[in-house]
């Protein structure tokens, strides 16, 4: 999604932020807020009775109307589904009533063209002078922007403001933190999620080329980008596809890369990311992928039931949220059901491919001026740190929680998905969540990859040459970021 922020918002939000984006990059970033951490947890751990009693203390007074901003349902339907004092939802779902009579409205913009962020900016900008009912309470980040909200006087601390404490958290998968950690050392965001990658695969197709679908199996054909593009060639002489389109092996590239996107006022593009060029650059030329853009309907259709592409890259809410959808004849909305017979349900399985990596994920933020605290801090622990609710959430929906105990349990039971023919899923992502590092992550991470795969889906067309989208992605970056200055290749 190509994102043009609004100039005078986003001046703006630059100057009420503690430290500004330009501030943040690199030292900045998550690896910088992981070191100093220990020091500032313990200086909250020791206060943590007082907080608990300030947070209680605020409680009694809470608001009558809690606002809670987001970009799609996602957090409204696990809210509406698992958080325990929900009472009534309306039907247009425009509004939740809690048991004590809260009501909880939801302002929901789409991400598309930066639509969120920009009018959450504008938002957060009339906080301070908004009437209590209408202050936001919470709103939700993702992890390719988290930075600029976590970096921010906005965002409260979870700890010493909002009064979850050291236990709350424990169970928690260390990088969902990290990411939501300042450069003062304070948590300033949660997620009941987290989001480990693994490569789903159709087992038909494995059956065919490989002579098996066991994930077992087809992870030695697929356990290094050497067997991955080996198998690619297998694929492509019986008239199947690997990938289908430019942009799917993108997030294993750019999640095992050697230092953040930007240094100083300095853009750095990283080598794996070249390599990710040259592996697309191939596939496209020898017709290892099918030429789609990632979230077009042609990509949507390559999931479904006529398509020959044998699989997709896809962290954990692809798989519920994304594959499963695509993967119907019969649509949920016209009356199809998520069941084997319906498409090629059932008909796909995981293993976790060439590299560990993650995509993504949705952070819980308390927001600055809220007059609603207690219930924050309620809906924060219950929705991310209780390890029933967490269990019922991946249970229920296949989503992977961030809850390390209710998680491992699951991958050692019997637990089984009937989409992905059976497999239980869990434990692979189990296997892969702690392997999980942002000591790479930067504020600018978002608008870097957006532009850099725009600026190459030319080049793999075959419309520019290696070097025209060069100079096209060091055009619009620093147009997005007017900050940076230069932009290096590897050599």
């Amino acid at each position: 999604m190509k994102r043009r922020t609004n100039a005078v918002v986003a001046m703006a939000l630059a100057a009420a932020m503690t430290i500004s984006l330009a501030g943040c990059q690199g030292g900045g970033g998550a690896s910088s807020a992981a070191a100093t951490s220990s020091s500032g947890e313990a200086a909250e751990s020791q206060s943590s009775q007082a907080e608990e009693n300030t947070a209680s203390s605020q409680s009694e007074s809470e608001g009558k109307v809690l606002n809670i901003w987001c970009w799609n349902d996602e957090f409204q339907s696990r809210f509406n589904d698992y958080y325990p004092d929900v009472q009534t939802v309306a039907k247009d779902k425009s509004t939740t009533t809690l048991k004590d009579g809260t009501t909880v409205k939801w302002t929901i913009n789409p991400n598309k063209g930066n639509n969120y962020q920009d009018k959450l900016d504008q938002a957060l900008f009339r906080q301070e002078s908004a009437a209590a009912d209408d202050k936001i309470d919470i709103f939700l980040i993702e992890a390719d922007y988290a930075l600029k909200y976590v970096n921010s006087d906005f965002t409260l601390n979870v700890k010493k403001d909002i009064g979850l404490t050291d236990d709350d958290l424990s169970q928690q998968y260390k990088y969902t933190q990290d990411i939501a950690t300042d450069s003062n050392g304070a948590l300033k965001a949660v997620t009941w999620q987290a989001t480990p990658g693994l490569f789903a695969y159709r087992r038909s197709i494995a059956k065919k080329i490989f002579g098996t679908y066991d994930p077992g199996k087809v992870q030695e054909q697929l356990s290094s980008w050497k067997n991955f593009s080996s198998a690619a060639a297998k694929m492509h002489s019986s008239g199947y596809k690997m990938l289908s389109g430019f942009d799917d092996s993108y997030r294993v590239f750019s999640n095992n890369v050697s230092a953040p996107w930007v240094s100083g006022t300095t853009v750095t593009v990283d080598p794996n990311i070249m390599n990710w060029v040259k592996q697309t650059k191939e596939f496209t030329e020898k017709g290892y992928n099918n030429k789609t853009i990632l979230w077009d309907d042609k990509w949507s259709a390559d999931q479904g039931p006529s398509s020959k592409v044998f699989g997709f890259f896809y962290s954990t809410w692809g798989i519920n949220f994304t594959l499963e959808g695509n993967s119907l004849k019969t649509p949920v909305s016209e009356g199809g059901k998520e069941e084997k017979g319906n498409g090629i349900y059932g008909d796909w399985a995981v293993c976790a491919g060439p590299q560990s990596y993650y995509w993504g994920g949705t952070w819980i933020c308390g927001c600055k001026g809220s007059d609603n605290i207690g219930t924050i801090r309620k809906v924060m622990k219950s929705l991310t740190c209780d390890k029933d609710i967490a269990s019922k959430i991946t249970k229920d929906t296949q989503d992977y929680c961030n809850n390390k105990a209710a998680m491992n349990e699951i991958a050692s039971s019997d637990y089984k998905s009937d989409f992905l023919g059976g497999q239980n899923h869990i434990k692979l992502f189990a296997e892969v969540a702690p392997k999980i590092n942002l000591k790479n992550t930067s504020s600018y991470d978002q608008g870097c990859n957006e532009e850099f795969q725009s600026a190459f889906h030319d080049y793999f067309n075959g419309t520019v040459d290696l070097a025209g989208a060069k100079r096209n992605f060091e055009k619009s970056i620093k147009e997005k970021y007017p900050d940076l200055t230069e932009v290096k290749w590897p050599s």
